[in-house]
């Protein structure tokens, strides 16, 4: 054997074998294995100013990888408005959880108002920080 980098065929590759073992153990619950959530908020001009980049995956779970808001539109509610509106998408589509991390410098606070509870703590992520992970149940507001 020998180690070398991957390229993003394999990536893909390496991706793919995960998710086939992972049905081996858990069946899927949905038809694709990962369905994008994504949403933005633009302003009048139509420049982006808070985004949110999500997904359902394998099993009807939900997670948030980025919600962004720009500094000019913070404390607007246009966090907790992207935040519902990916909640919504994912509960209607069967979701019954959702989980997401964060870092103490950036929105902990935020969603443990949002009803996230925290389920783990790294602590020295980056040295003198958290990185918090969180979860919140959904109630499925469609089929499977």
């Amino acid at each position: 054997m020998k180690l070398l980098d991957g390229t993003a065929q394999d990536i893909d590759y390496i991706g793919s074998r995960l998710v086939e073992y992972n049905y081996s153990q858990v069946p899927r619950t949905q038809e694709r294995d990962f369905i994008p959530i994504n949403k933005k908020l633009v302003n009048e001009d139509g420049c982006i100013v808070a985004g949110c980049i999500a997904e359902m995956y394998c099993w009807h779970i939900a997670a948030i990888n980025i919600l962004w808001v720009d500094e000019s539109c913070r404390c607007q509610g246009a966090g907790g408005m992207l935040l519902r509106e990916v909640e919504r998408v994912a509960a209607e589509a069967g979701c019954t959880l959702i989980h997401l991390d964060t870092f103490d410098f950036q929105a902990k606070d935020f969603y443990l108002k949002q009803g996230y509870e925290i389920f783990g703590v790294l602590e020295e992520c980056p040295g003198g920080h958290c990185r918090y992970y969180m979860k919140k149940r959904l109630e499925p507001a469609g089929g499977r």
